[in-house]
């Protein structure tokens, strides 16, 4: 008899393949997102589970749980919809997927930040509904990337990954990290030991931070004001540090010359207010969104759970 695997949403044709080689999968039909109840069913005779980003992984469904399922593997770097604390009293393990989805995410990054300088929604607009007259000196003019100053908060694998790239745009790049990165890591990035220094220097500024207490939010009033006046901000991090409504003010005041955002808190309801602002660049959640990535994503679920399943040690536990 094949092991049991609950897996929550539907996985590249690749993974599913995988994992059907040595589970015995329970899977909905479709691929809508489901209730706290409805993955509860799904394991209820499984002795493992692979979720994803939204599903309700609380506390309310560690404590009904069954032991039997051992390790729930979440198809993500991030856990925040994880309740680790919970996992852990209840003895479960949780497993994530890291270090495979940098290059995706970082290239998205870049997407955004040249997406939003140059308006490139609103120029789409005007080729895809017949509106664009002629080319004109002053038509749709954007901002200049190259030779630019980019800030980066969170200076992990997909920061160092969108500082590379910088080069490459002759950017003058500065970062804050909990800690200062070795040169080599660095890619001629200089240090700010707080982000109240780094913000002044930020002409743009990509979001590369975990969703935590301290950063839910973080990117308000106070935030956009130590910007320099027309900063463009992006987000591949998560939606919930950025306070929309300060946000939005913002772009509409001209404090920002524009946003490019991958993530929104809430999505896919999103604050309505971002799809009647020309100088937003959006898009749903596409940041590792790439058929290798993904594949490598599940992969890496699935050795979690082979570990656990062999009685190994789980290879990216968190």
């Amino acid at each position: 008899m094949k092991p049991v695997l609950a897996i929550t949403r539907r996985l590249p044709d690749a993974v599913e393949k995988r994992a059907r080689e040595s589970y015995d999968l329970r899977m909905q039909d479709g691929d809508d997102p489901l209730s706290r109840d409805q993955i509860l069913d799904l394991c209820k005779d499984a002795n493992a589970a692979l979720v994803s980003v939204g599903d309700p992984i609380d506390a309310a469904f560690f404590a009904a749980l069954p032991q039997k399922v051992g390790i729930v593997a979440t198809f993500s770097v991030g856990t925040d919809h994880i309740d680790l604390a919970a996992a852990k009293a209840n003895g479960f393990v949780i497993g994530n997927t890291p270090g495979v989805l940098t290059d995706a995410t970082a290239d998205i990054a870049w997407l955004l930040i040249l997406g939003a300088a140059r308006r490139a929604s609103e120029g789409e607009a005007e080729v895809r509904n017949a509106t664009w007259s002629s080319w004109r000196p002053t038509h749709m003019m954007g901002t200049q990337v190259t030779g630019k100053k980019l800030g980066i908060i969170g200076m992990g694998r997909i920061g160092q990954a969108v500082a590379k790239r910088a080069r490459g745009f002759d950017m003058d790049v500065h970062y804050f990290n909990r800690r200062q990165l070795p040169e080599d890591q660095e890619f001629g990035a200089t240090y700010h030991p707080s982000i109240d220094d780094l913000l002044p220097h930020c002409d743009f500024l990509s979001l590369h931070c975990p969703s935590t207490p301290e950063t839910r939010g973080m990117v308000n009033r106070n935030f956009i004001a130590k910007l320099p006046d027309g900063a463009i901000i992006v987000n591949t991090a998560r939606g919930d540090v950025v306070n929309d409504k300060d946000l939005i003010a913002a772009l509409k005041s001209g404090k920002l010359t524009a946003a490019g955002l991958d993530v929104f808190a809430g999505e896919p309801n999103i604050e309505p207010a971002y799809r009647d602002l020309p100088n937003t660049f959006l898009l749903p959640h596409l940041g590792s969104a790439t058929v290798e990535t993904r594949n490598a994503m599940g992969f890496r679920a699935l050795d979690n759970i082979d570990a656990f399943i062999a009685g190994k040690e789980v290879p990216f536990r968190v």
